[in-house]
């Protein structure tokens, strides 16, 4: 009788452990990314920073967050690998990560097989969201919590409207690397310059495996353009050393994704200096979470966040949000709960366009809701200049550049 009561004893021990392990069962999330490139790391970086935040208050519903970090090496297959191994290794709630376009649209197809959320913090691509848009059923899982190329253009526009106007600048050269996020991003500039005044006198794309811009350079010099509107995300640093050492007399407005952490300025040995380029979120009052993030990232990791730093942390916090109002994991229930978004995090005010939008949900981009904001280095720091409500600093036009 003794041994039988003791063996109950046991028995309810290992039940009690088991309830308790399955209590507090963590939620999987899995990051793909590009690790070793700016924004790659800082996607990273950002979904750490925001989980230690999380699961030091509780977690989502006393769940803690357990990410799962991969690192696709720039190449698509590697990501839809890392994908599927997130998936049926370790059953993941949701994928977040990638900046590069084409790797995101590859991983569009195993997100609707799998039907497992999927929420790109970095690429540009309107032909992510279009898939949802034109196939709600198939591809409702993907996500794009990031300003398509379409929005970014016209965040560029929208500066040089309001900002550059007292410059009297009146003519524009196109110069974007030649990728996926890009087309679509100069289609716009080619629309939008022209009606705030600004005449295009030229357009080229390149290969961004190029390494002297010499000849790209002397075609745009020829043009005598004020302003160098780009899309760089792949380059960026040589063109921005070539532009600063030869003392072109243009001014350089657009993406320069690589310039937007504060990194560039030691890669660039100051070259940097006087570039303008949108972003996401920049060290500056965007919102009340904004500074405290930037703050609470440069302790972390000693360097100011790229923009897949700022994306991604909001991310986390806008999925465990839907985490806690779904009360499930359900991808169905999630899926709803996201689409409901709406929450003011570090990068501005975030809502999904609904599924009748052809940016199905992509951030809205709206006045008063999320725009970005455009950053210029100002003698070694990153300052922010556009929208006003979260400049730091006035425009600075470098001393070679003819105002």
């Amino acid at each position: 009788m003794r041994y039988l009561k003791l063996l109950v004893f046991i028995v309810g021990l290992v039940f009690i452990s088991t309830s308790a392990a399955l209590a507090v069962r963590p939620i999987n999330v899995a990051i793909i990314a590009e690790e070793g490139t700016l924004v790659g790391d800082a996607i990273v970086n950002g979904a750490k920073l925001a989980v230690k935040q999380i699961n030091a208050k509780g977690g989502v519903d006393g769940k803690p967050i357990k990410l799962f970090i991969y690192d696709d090496h720039m190449k698509a297959t590697d990501a839809v690998q890392a994908f599927q191994r997130a998936v049926y290794d370790h059953h993941v709630v949701a994928v977040i990560g990638s900046w590069i376009s084409e790797i995101a649209l590859s991983l569009e197809p195993w997100a609707a097989r799998l039907h497992t959320i999927y929420i790109t913090t970095g690429a540009a691509s309107p032909k992510i969201t279009e898939k949802v848009h034109k196939n709600y059923r198939r591809y409702k899982y993907i996500f794009q919590l990031k300003y398509n190329a379409i929005e970014m253009a016209k965040t560029v526009c929208n500066f040089i409207h309001d900002d550059l106007a007292n410059y009297h600048y009146k003519t524009a050269y196109v110069a974007s690397e030649n990728a996926a996020w890009t087309q679509p991003l100069d289609e716009e500039y080619l629309k939008c310059l022209p009606k705030i005044g600004i005449k295009v006198v030229g357009h080229l794309r390149f290969s961004p495996n190029t390494t002297d811009f010499t000849p790209i350079f002397s075609k745009i010099k020829a043009k005598n353009p004020d302003i160098l509107i780009t899309g760089w995300a792949h380059t960026g640093l040589q063109e921005t050393v070539q532009w600063h050492e030869e003392k072109l007399p243009f001014l350089i407005v657009g993406i320069n994704a690589q310039a937007s952490t504060s990194d560039f300025w030691k890669k660039s040995n100051g070259a940097t200096e006087g570039i303008i380029t949108q972003a996401e979120g920049s060290p500056a009052p965007i919102t009340s979470k904004t500074i405290p993030f930037v703050k609470s990232y440069e302790k972390m990791y000693n360097i100011t966040p790229a923009y897949g730093g700022y994306t991604t942390y909001d991310a986390m916090y806008i999925l465990a949000n839907a985490i806690k109002k779904a009360k499930t994991t359900n991808t169905n229930k999630l899926i709803k709960a996201l689409e409901a978004t709406n929450y003011v995090g570090v990068m501005g005010h975030i809502k999904f366009y609904p599924k009748s939008s052809p940016f199905a949900h992509g951030i809205v981009y709206k006045k008063g809701l999320a725009t970005g904001v455009m950053l210029q280095w100002q003698h070694g720091k990153l300052e922010t200049v556009w929208p006003s409500y979260a400049a730091t600093a006035k425009v600075f036009i470098p001393p070679f550049v003819k105002k």
